[in-house]
């Protein structure tokens, strides 16, 4: 099952059929029960109503939210040794190169703050690249929807934008290298499965340029090196969460060292069962004197 935010309200899809929920988002999503609940309340026909797929097909293009209403946004980093090779090449000239391979072979990993959802953005909008970075890239990542009582309970996919110019110049650095405006997008929806999602789920990307590809690559999630599970037992080891949290999980698909986005570019990441994420690059408007 998926769940879509609106502005028209809570979508649901169910073999390929929509319903409408009468609900806040935030304590639906937090139910310890999610998928039992929402499988109860269409069988019961409760609280429900189905509409069209050209209904939701508009709710689901300019009406779309991102799935982040009042939950914030954090990530893990060095998942993946391709993730842990590339951070220690692009960080060979500041002396941090060792800090990346320490991290991934350590038992903590490396979770950092990402994004309130106020500079959250969704499928079909643009994302930022910062004017004072040279080198920025999007970050593919399986999402996970952890509720407040620590329990991983859907997914989602999202792109974690990266100023590898700025975070190779100093790790110190990381903060503004991955936090800014429009710095992270989640969507198009909730996946909702009965029980964790599989370690052959494959994730895609593709970017375009002028309607050119000009990078693809996929990659199953089996390949991290922490368990999904163990990511959001750190994260909560110490923070609460009243409504819940999305965990980016990481990356293992990197363009090479002499790619770099430009503007008006294209990012269509896909990942088996949840759908595709589609943003497009822009410069945050420069503010009037």
């Amino acid at each position: 099952m998926k769940l879509y935010r609106t502005k028209k309200g809570i979508l649901l899809e169910r073999e390929g059929n929509f319903y409408k929920l009468e609900q806040s988002w935030d304590s639906l999503i937090n139910r310890d029960d999610l998928h039992s609940y929402l499988f109860s309340a269409l069988s019961a026909g409760a609280g429900s109503a189905v509409i069209s797929a050209e209904q939701a097909a508009a709710w689901c293009g300019q009406e779309l939210l991102a799935p982040a209403a009042t939950q914030e946004v954090w990530a893990a980093g060095v998942t993946y040794s391709r993730s842990r090779d590339a951070r220690m090449e692009e960080s060979k000239a500041s002396g941090g190169a060792d800090f990346y391979d320490k991290v991934y072979v350590a038992d903590r990993p490396e979770l950092f703050f990402k994004s309130l959802p106020n500079r959250v953005v969704t499928h079909g909008q643009d994302v930022y690249i910062r004017r004072d970075s040279t080198w920025n890239v999007p970050e593919p990542e399986l999402t996970l929807f952890i509720n407040s009582q620590g329990h991983i309970r859907a997914y989602t996919i999202g792109n974690d934008m990266s100023s590898r110019s700025i975070e190779g110049e100093n790790p110190l650095y990381l903060p503004q290298a991955k936090v800014y405006e429009r710095s992270a997008a989640l969507g198009p929806c909730l996946y909702v499965p009965e029980g964790p999602i599989s370690p052959e789920t494959t994730i895609h990307m593709e970017i375009s340029r002028n309607g050119v590809p000009v990078y693809a690559a996929s990659v199953e999630i089996s390949r991290i090196k922490r368990s999904l599970t163990e990511l959001a037992v750190w994260l909560y080891k110490e923070m609460d969460f009243p409504t819940g949290c999305f965990l980016m999980t990481g990356t293992c698909l990197v363009p090479p060292n002499d790619f770099t986005l430009q503007e008006k570019d294209r990012v269509d990441i896909r990942i088996d069962g949840i759908g595709i994420l589609t943003n497009f690059i822009a410069y945050k408007p420069l503010q009037k004197p």
